[in-house]
């Protein structure tokens, strides 16, 4: 297959895509969750006026002349509790929250008013409505407080619950089978043997997933063996909405994973794209299941995770907003390289008096651990670009944002 540039691979990658089923949850399962409908407002928010200050409700039609003016207190409304009745000429003693009589139109805060005994004095006039958070002023009946494909925050749940939604629809979130290859691998902390290394690349896309909102499931270390990798992509299938391998996938003679897919009924859509670094990332489908295969080098396997997986698991949950925001950063530290691939540059987010920029790591290579444990953000640099400069302005993509 031809290597194809990463926007390619991308908007082919999710041009298939549909979302998963709706579930309901309770609000108190739904922060991270994607939302599978609208939620509207069935009544107003707020849905009573009421004061924003501890005060004094008044009419101030009763404030004639030019004052100062003495008005006797009769009643209290409080968050809660009894509204009680305005009498024309009189002022109400009102509390934060709480509903504003009917009669009143505005609440003067109580140390802008100077009380003796039963009487307050009033030396200003209020504005109409001072103090008051009119019904319907954040929503109106029947609006849309929250919209489909809304990652929920804990801002949102509260929303939701405040307006008397205990349950919300969601997406289902996606299943994701992750299988790592290679004869050298052990368990993290287990006993080492000549040549063996710590598997790192599935904890790092396990825990990734399930911050995108997965339910990961890694599968046990698979042999360089073709019939082995068969069998072990052919059971990770099962349940999966996506399985991931890692390594395997380029043109060694160890490399079984690409003739695994093919084996085990997965047709690939594309294989090599022109990014820097995991050029070897292949990618294809079998029924309703993606497969997608990543390096084994670490930064490249976290690399295009981060390009092409967490998009894929954010258009699965019916996610308005897939992919990560770019911003312009100015960069420091030279980038020696070569033109034909788009690169994406670790480094870290750097605050000073003029502004954020990204400071270059000096580790690029494609097996350094390292690298994505310290990085913030990516670079891109353009295929067509050579040397980077240091103070040239590129496009950068928090990591947080994926």
């Amino acid at each position: 297959m031809t290597m194809i540039a990463y926007q390619e691979a991308l908007d082919r990658l999710l041009a298939s895509i549909q979302p998963l089923a709706p579930e309901r949850v309770g609000i108190d399962d739904a922060v991270g969750r994607v939302l599978a409908d609208d939620i509207v407002a069935h009544v107003p928010m707020p849905s009573f006026d009421h004061s924003s200050m501890d005060g004094y409700a008044i009419d101030t039609n009763d404030l004639q002349g030019s004052g100062p003016w003495d008005l006797p207190v009769h009643g209290e409304s409080a968050a809660g509790g009894e509204l009680p009745s305005f009498q024309r000429g009189t002022t109400c003693r009102i509390f934060t929250g709480a509903p504003t009589p009917a009669g009143t139109n505005a609440v003067l805060p109580q140390e802008d008013v100077t009380r003796s005994d039963n009487t307050i004095r009033i030396t200003q006039a209020p504005k109409p409505y001072a103090c008051i958070r009119k019904r319907g002023a954040d929503l109106s009946e029947g609006s849309i407080a929250l919209a489909r494909g809304t990652r929920l925050h804990p801002g949102h749940v509260a929303m939701a619950a405040a307006l008397d939604h205990a349950f919300v629809l969601v997406r289902r979130r996606p299943v994701v089978t992750i299988l790592c290859s290679g004869d050298e691998l052990r368990s993290p902390g287990s006993p080492g043997r000549p040549g063996s290394i710590a598997e790192s690349n599935g904890i790092f896309v396990s825990a990734a997933a399930r911050q995108t909102g997965a339910i990961a499931r890694v599968g046990a270390y698979v042999p360089d063996r073709a019939e082995a990798a068969r069998d072990a992509v052919v059971a990770a299938l099962r349940g999966s909405d996506l399985v991931v391998t890692i390594g395997g996938v380029s043109v060694g003679d160890h490399d079984v994973m690409k003739g695994a897919f093919e084996a085990a009924g997965v047709t690939l859509d594309f294989w090599r794209v022109a990014i820097k670094p995991g050029k070897p990332i292949a990618v294809g489908r079998t029924g309703q299941t993606t497969v997608i295969g990543l390096p084994g080098n670490p930064a490249s396997a976290s690399l295009t995770w981060y390009l092409f997986g967490a998009p894929l698991l954010r258009a699965l949950q019916g996610d308005n907003h897939p992919l990560p925001q770019r911003q312009i950063l100015e960069i420091e530290g030279a980038i020696e390289r070569t033109s034909g691939r788009e690169e994406f540059v670790r480094a870290t987010l750097e605050r000073g008096m003029h502004g954020a920029r990204a400071k270059i790591l000096p580790n690029q290579a494609s097996g350094a651990v390292t690298s994505f444990a310290r990085a913030d953000v990516l670079v891109v640099v353009p295929k067509d670009m050579g040397r980077v400069e240091s103070g040239t302005k590129l496009e950068a993509i928090r990591i947080d944002e994926f």
